[in-house]
């Protein structure tokens, strides 16, 4: 029985051909993201916006009424204008709203905004069920957004020196441009449909750091490897080989990653569905960018086929001489 493969041994796409189409489009996204992350925002949870988050259930309506519950809640005195989204099925909510910032270290008054909001609620909807409350100062959710900034450069930093060490300066360059374009991407669709962006976010962006690295990785490692073998071959067509060669582990890879996130992502639990949304764009971001980010990069900063011969040093030449080959 002959074994099923999505990628045929002599797969020959010409990947390079269309490195600058690819690049110019990549980079109007990248600023296309980065506008609307400036211009829209990102909608915060409760971890980065700090405030107070109130969860409820109507038990006795199909649809949360939503209009007429922010409507309720902006009435009342001290409150501000709240985020009010649907919160898994579609009677149960979400209640966001801000501490003012004279509430800031004073655990009294947000427990006195909650017990206003809930009261309200509960005696303008009989059926409301209040499933739970989180609450998070200014303060701490202002360190939240600090560490989190934190540890997404630390990462990419980490990896571009680690790829540096282990290949060559021009591959560290690559592959940290790689994974700023898919973080960007990232940003850009929590900006573009203001998903609820949180600590849980964050995870993911580092998750789709560590596989945009691994297929990054896998790709350089290839690249490498041929141009100790393929000397005269034109750095494109070296590179284009390279990209062949890997490309039935990457989809294979792929492949299994999504037929886990599909399923998550379309029946999942609504508290994890940001979390599952990110991570399955990264797997399709982090490919493409392994491909045409990462790659046709190295043409613009010099990589040749003299990049990893070691330099000879004088006691080689001195043999040489004594040999009699110079």
């Amino acid at each position: 029985m002959r074994l099923l493969k999505l990628v045929p041994d002599d797969t020959n796409i010409k990947f390079l051909k269309w490195r600058v189409p690819f690049y110019v489009v990549s980079l109007a996204l990248m600023a296309a993201s980065w506008a609307l992350v400036f211009t829209q925002g990102l909608n915060y949870g409760v971890d980065f916006a700090g405030g107070q988050e109130i969860r409820a259930t109507f038990t006795q309506q199909a649809e949360a009424p939503i209009p007429q519950l922010r409507d309720t809640v902006a009435s009342l005195e001290n409150v501000g204008d709240p985020v009010i989204q649907r919160f898994g099925a579609p009677n149960e909510v979400s209640i966001r709203v801000k501490l003012p910032p004279e509430a800031e270290g004073d655990p009294a008054f947000a427990d006195a905004m909650t017990r206003t909001i809930t009261t309200a609620l509960q005696a303008e909807y009989a059926d409301i069920r209040i499933d739970g409350v989180d609450s998070v100062s200014g303060k701490v959710s202002g360190e939240f957004r600090e560490m989190a900034i934190y540890a997404l450069l630390a990462a990419m930093l980490a990896i571009a020196i680690y790829i540096w060490v282990r290949f060559e300066w021009q591959f560290g360059v690559g592959a940290l441009f790689a994974l700023v374009h898919d973080v960007s991407l990232t940003l850009g669709m929590f900006a573009l449909f203001q998903m609820e962006f949180s600590l849980q976010i964050i995870a993911a962006i580092l998750a789709i750091i560590g596989y945009s690295l691994n297929d990054t990785i896998v790709v350089y490692d290839r690249i490498r490897e041929n141009l100790k073998k393929y000397r005269k071959m034109p750095l494109p067509e070296l590179l284009d080989l390279s990209v062949n060669e890997t490309l039935a582990r990457t989809v294979m890879t792929s492949l299994t990653l999504l037929l886990a996130l599909l399923p998550l992502l379309l029946f999942g639990p609504a508290s994890l569905f940001g979390l599952t949304a990110a991570i399955t764009l990264g797997i399709f971001v982090g490919t493409y960018s392994s491909i045409y980010m990462a790659a046709p990069i190295l043409i613009w900063l010099g990589v040749d086929s003299h990049s990893f011969v070691p330099e000879e040093s004088v006691a080689d030449r001195q043999d040489k001489v004594a040999r009699g080959e110079m």
